[in-house]
């Protein structure tokens, strides 16, 4: 499968400086910043710097360097929120990717979700 980026979408410009953002957290790998539409009391955005469209892609083409330098940049901002294991009372964390996953902006990004409970993710 080939990934193609479109680098006018709205993180790629957030990245580049053209729009601004809350920051929480800067990298050299990733930039984590709060949710304009928050949907729990805590909800920020963790991205890769680089170009990749969804998790898939991020974990087939990415390397080594820039996967290690994103996960640990997802645990900072846990400890920043408060809301890792050992610091608080958890969160989740949603990474979207296509049409069936209702991918909104083509570029990787994860939400942390917590300050409250998300509920059950799937309902039986």
């Amino acid at each position: 499968m080939t990934y193609i980026y479109d680098n006018q979408n709205i993180f790629a410009k957030i990245l580049r400086g053209e729009i601004p953002n809350d920051t929480v957290l800067e990298t050299d790998h990733a930039l984590a910043f709060r949710d304009i539409n928050a949907q729990r009391p805590l909800h920020v955005l963790v991205i890769p710097k680089g170009s990749y469209v969804s998790f898939d892609h991020f974990a087939k083409e990415a390397s080594g360097i820039e996967i290690i330098g994103f996960t640990r940049a997802i645990g900072k901002v846990c400890d920043i929120l408060g809301v890792s294991i050992d610091a608080g009372d958890g969160f989740r964390m949603i990474a979207n990717s296509g049409e069936h996953g209702v991918q909104e902006v083509p570029h990787l990004h994860v939400h942390i979700l917590g300050g409250s409970s998300a509920g059950r993710m799937i309902q039986s």
